[in-house]
């Protein structure tokens, strides 16, 4: 899978701030064209033990049955602190190496962390989806910025998410009794088609089933390599 190299990843603090800044104005919020015949779910792991970390990428298919038609890991050293809002930095480019072995493109790509629910309203899921020029949706476990008010506790009740007056993502609740999450347009996406293919993705878990296969793939890897 080929994609698009827009800037340095070994900046600091401030250039990294100015590059999210520089590339919001590029993203694209609309409704993805076409069919969608494969979505994939992308997740990191990070081994406490050490500064390693691995980066793990499903391809599935999308539709009434699922079915996983590629898998892609990587594994290295994180080249940039733990910075709230600059979570990019840190993980896509793991991500990235991960996703250059995939031999299938995906239709879209889901990710465990923001699109554009963020501080400068672009996040992991926005930030990956301009480099690979793919649709990209956030689906994050916890808030990063935004209020919102209390949701149903029914499987796809939602609440929208707001940030400073303007409407930046949802909070949605994937199945009953359990804690939503937040779903926000990363980029070639909207949010009532993010909010669908989430709800579509589940497989009966809080997580879509694309990020939770990823999840078990790249924490099965760091428990191989560690152990």
């Amino acid at each position: 899978m080929k994609f698009n190299r827009l800037h340095p990843w070994r900046v600091g603090y401030k250039k990294a701030v100015e590059i999210q800044d520089a590339l919001r104005d590029l993203l694209v919020f609309k409704k993805p064209e076409g069919k969608i015949s494969t979505v994939a779910g992308a997740d990191v792991s990070y081994d406490k033990r050490s500064d390693r970390f691995f980066a793990g990428v499903v391809v599935c298919t999308y539709g009434k049955r699922f079915e996983k038609i590629e898998e892609s890991t990587a594994a290295g050293k994180a080249g940039f602190p733990y910075i709230p809002g600059l979570l990019s930095f840190r993980e896509a480019p793991i991500l990235l190496r991960a996703f250059k072995k995939l031999k299938n493109t995906p239709d879209v790509i889901l990710f465990d962390g923001q699109g554009i629910a963020h501080p400068r309203y672009f996040g992991l899921a926005s930030h990956m989806g301009l480099i690979l020029d793919r649709p990209s949706v956030g689906c994050a476990k916890s808030r990063l910025v935004g209020e919102y008010d209390c949701v149903k506790n029914v499987a796809g009740g939602y609440s929208r998410l707001f940030y400073k007056d303007k409407v930046v993502g949802a909070v949605l609740r994937t199945k009953v009794n359990t804690n939503p999450i937040f779903v926000s347009a990363g980029h070639k996406t909207n949010l009532r088609f993010a909010i669908r293919i989430a709800l579509k993705t589940c497989r009966g878990y809080r997580i879509p089933e694309p990020i939770r296969q990823a999840h078990l793939l790249v924490n099965r890897v760091r428990r191989e390599s560690v152990s």
